[in-house]
C-alpha cells in the first residue's frame, strides 16, 4: 500500500513539475524581450510612448511562458521602484504598472500605442 501511494505521489509531482527545466530559458528570453522594448523606447524617443513600450515588453516576455512572465514582473517592479526614488508624484508609476500588467496578462500592447509612432516599433 505504501509503495502504491509513493508511486502515485511521485507521478503527480512529476506531472505538475514536468516543465521546470524550461523556466530559466523562458526567464532569460523574457529579460531579453524587456531589454529590447527598453532599447526601442530609447531609440524611438517618441512623446507619450512609454506605456506602449511597457506593455509590449511585458507582453512579449509573458508569451514565453511562466519564466518570461516572472522575469517581466520582477524587472517591471524593480524598474518602478528605482524610478520611484526620482519621482515626486506616484501617478506615472501607477499608470506604468497598469500598462505592465496589461501586457503581462495578454492585453494587446497597441492599446497604448500613440498615434504617429513609426511602424518599426
Amino acid at each position: 500500500m505504501k509503495l502504491i501511494l509513493a508511486v502515485l505521489v511521485l507521478v503527480l509531482l512529476v506531472e505538475t513539475q514536468a516543465q521546470w527545466y524550461r523556466f530559466p530559458g523562458q526567464a532569460a528570453g523574457g529579460a531579453r524581450d524587456m531589454w529590447r522594448a527598453y532599447q526601442d523606447m530609447r531609440d524611438a524617443n517618441y512623446q507619450n510612448s512609454d506605456k506602449y513600450f511597457h506593455a509590449r515588453g511585458n507582453y512579449d516576455a509573458a508569451q514565453r511562458g511562466p519564466g518570461g512572465r516572472w522575469a517581466a514582473e520582477v524587472i517591471s517592479d524593480a524598474r518602478e521602484a528605482v524610478q520611484g526614488f526620482a519621482r515626486h508624484g506616484n501617478s506615472d508609476a501607477a499608470a506604468d504598472q497598469e500598462a505592465n500588467r496589461w501586457g503581462r496578462n495578454g492585453g494587446d500592447p497597441n492599446h497604448y500605442r500613440p498615434k504617429g509612432l513609426p511602424d518599426q516599433y
